[in-house]
């Protein structure tokens, strides 16, 4: 059932309620003064604010998360900006309608379309609705919309894969890539994390040597985090920095060694071969590597993410998808269009500024949250 056919039913009956009953006044009461906090005394912070990590459990492991219920009321409330224009939209389509007819269909094309879900997704979910119209199998506006949340899970359920780490490799290599600006080295910060409190030895190789600030941010995060990173100067060689790095996790037993690249725009051929360039060297000392090629995406840029996720593919051979900001964007409905186009696992999405804000993708979860549905 829909959350938000629910909240309009109970405000038509509280309306029609208003209408038959008078309202008594309330009484007037003295307002009440509110409490004067002092003012904070100024307090010298460290850089990036990166939360503490708790102690790590003893043997190796996939990380534990949250209870699934508040897992759902936490992740509606993060994509509230795209929910509002597609779900509130489609409530006000379908309140009231007592049939499904071409204007229907069209007005939920529309709101397809402008939260990013893209033309070839679109297409394919409307004319899947159409059909199943068409055979009387949906009779009424509510039944559209239980069919296209079926159809949305359906979509994105093949690609909900989450990144196992494989214990028989040390260290199990993940080298992330992506342009500056989508939360490259910061997602690197909450997976280092995210293994290391699930009891794994991490190790990060600073390999984002172009951007001024990139190898600090990594360094920040380990310092937090008690994971050692492995760094250069600025202008350092990438594919230097990341090799010297795999032989550092593999003389010292690490489980994991999660490399920075270079976060320059996919569109610069030069800077692309540059990251080719580091796996590369990687599979010198260990042909199998990288284990998995991690591309970062940042969902508020829309159809661009798409295209991004088109060339690195193509040049690199991407293995896994994060996908960031969904919190601050109405175009989270880019998840469909990458899927549709790529069909590439979508290991984790970001939500927000915290570690836990780094979340394994769930696919129904997703479309339950983006359409207000509880199944």
């Amino acid at each position: 059932m829909f959350g938000f056919l629910r909240r309009f039913r109970r405000d038509d009956k509280a309306i029609e309620a208003s209408q038959a009953e008078p309202i008594a006044p309330e009484p007037l009461t003295e307002p009440q003064a509110e409490p004067v906090e002092p003012p904070a005394l100024a307090q010298e912070s460290p850089q990036p604010s990166i939360e503490p990590v708790p102690p790590s459990p003893p043997q190796g492991g996939e990380p534990t998360e949250p209870p699934a219920g508040g897992l759902w009321s936490s992740l509606r409330s993060k994509l509230a900006r795209t929910r509002a224009g597609l779900t509130e939209g489609l409530a006000s389509l379908v309140l009231g309608k007592k049939q499904i007819d071409d204007e229907l269909l069209e007005d939920i094309e529309t709101r397809l379309l402008l939260a990013d879900v893209g033309m070839e997704t679109t297409q394919e979910i409307i004319a899947d609705l159409t059909r199943r119209v068409s055979r009387k199998e949906l009779k009424d506006p509510e039944a559209l919309l239980e069919a296209l949340y079926e159809h949305m899970v359906r979509l994105l359920e093949p690609v909900a894969q989450p990144l196992v780490i494989d214990p028989g490799r040390k260290p199990h290599v993940i080298l992330v890539v992506g342009i500056n600006g989508a939360g490259k080295t910061t997602t690197i910060g909450k997976l280092g994390q995210r293994y290391a409190q699930a009891g794994h030895k991490v190790m990060l190789a600073a390999g984002d040597t172009f951007r001024a600030a990139a190898v600090e941010q990594l360094q920040a995060w380990g310092a937090r985090t008690g994971v050692q990173v492995i760094a250069q100067g600025q202008g350092a060689d990438s594919a230097g920095v990341v090799f010297d790095a795999l032989q550092a996790a593999r003389a010292r037993g690490a489980d994991v060694l999660i490399a920075d690249t270079a976060g320059r725009l996919h569109t610069q051929g030069g800077l692309m071969e540059e990251v080719k360039k580091v796996k590369r060297v990687l599979a010198k000392l260990d042909p199998s590597a990288p284990h998995e090629v991690l591309l970062v995406l940042d969902a508020s840029i829309g159809q661009n993410a798409l295209n991004q996720a088109v060339q690195f593919n193509e040049a690199l051979g991407v293995t896994g998808l994060v996908i960031t900001k969904l919190d601050g964007t109405a175009k989270g409905g880019i998840v469909f269009a990458i899927t549709r186009r790529l069909g590439l696992p979508i290991r984790f999405i970001g939500v927000g500024e915290k570690a836990e804000d780094l979340r394994p993708f769930a696919a129904r979860e997703f479309v339950d949250a983006l359409l207000d549905h509880e199944s």
